[in-house]
């Protein structure tokens, strides 16, 4: 018997317990003969003279407040972490610990989004064609991978305003360096290289790029002056430079879509800030929570022998 029939037949007993009871009087007699404790009848009644057949439905007890209720601000807050900035469950728990001193766990978080319909974003990413074999490489510097992110921005009045966002990430710690430019060519992409040799806190051993015309000879050439082993990536093969090309994705959801565009000048100062916070605020996921800088430091302590500019 499914457990909706016997509710049904239940709710039926109580019926006709109160019935019986009104037809002859005697609430005990009804009690005997239909097996229902007095408390239980009188707990019934209360209930049906309020809210009448409804009350004697079978009503899972529930608390009204529960001792261990997670507070509403701190729903707010993960509810805000994921529609305005599109953060995931983990990265969610790792921001409410390190920017909020709330701690949460996972299962918590991800109920809060089931709860609230917001467990999936609305656009949904297509699974890869070709799945390639994961890697980290150990050493800072070891590889470097250098892409460019084509910016659409729409400027004041809503006229179309197109930028170029040069990126290097390090294979191992994930620090990054951005810079954007007017343009898409060699020269912008050799300003961009002598940056990142500024910016990095290590010596670069190989940067890895695809076959852009931006990466032709004379950028590979200057790499190579600077003691920089220079290679492509095959053709067509983005997922080659997965972490770069991930990253660009981590810019899209958690920077440009919060920016209005006003001019280059006010563009570049908060992409430094990004830049920045990427680096050394900001939990990343390959390093379970904590930033690249972080992960630069552990890397220090624990390998003796890295070459540190």
């Amino acid at each position: 018997m499914s457990k909706e029939a016997r509710d049904y037949l239940e709710l039926q007993r109580r019926i006709a317990t109160f019935k019986y009871a009104k037809a002859w009087g005697n609430v005990a007699r009804a009690c005997r003969t239909f097996a229902v404790p007095r408390a239980s009848y009188y707990k019934w009644k209360k209930r049906y003279d309020i809210e009448g057949e409804a009350g004697l439905s079978r009503n899972r007890p529930i608390a009204r407040k529960h001792p261990r209720s997670i507070p509403q601000e701190t729903i707010d807050k993960v509810l805000e972490l994921r529609t305005k900035y599109h953060l995931g469950p983990q990265r969610i728990v790792w921001y409410m610990d390190r920017y909020h001193g709330t701690k949460i766990a996972f299962s918590s978080v991800y109920r809060i989004l089931v709860r609230h319909g917001v467990r999936r974003f609305p656009t949904r990413v297509g699974c890869r064609a070709l799945h390639t074999c994961r890697y980290a490489k150990e050493v800072p510097g070891h590889h470097v991978q250098v892409d460019v992110k084509v910016l659409s921005l729409k400027g004041p009045g809503g006229k179309g305003v197109r930028r170029f966002q040069y990126t290097a990430i390090d294979d191992a710690t994930r620090i990054r360096a951005l810079q954007i430019y007017p343009r898409h060519n060699q020269a912008n992409a050799i300003t961009f290289i002598d940056y990142v040799l500024e910016k990095f806190p290590f010596r670069l051993h190989t940067i890895r790029t695809d076959r852009g015309h931006e990466f032709q000879a004379l950028f590979h050439w200057h790499v190579e002056d600077k003691g920089i082993r220079h290679v492509y990536i095959k053709p067509r093969s983005p997922e080659l430079n997965g972490k770069v090309e991930r990253s660009h994705r981590s810019d899209g959801e958690e920077f440009y879509q919060l920016l209005s565009y006003t001019d280059d000048v006010d563009l570049n100062r908060k992409l430094a800030e990004w830049e920045r916070f990427y680096n050394f605020d900001r939990p990343h996921g390959a390093h379970g929570g904590k930033t690249p800088y972080e992960a630069l430091r552990e890397m220090l302590d624990s390998k003796k022998g890295v070459s540190v500019a």
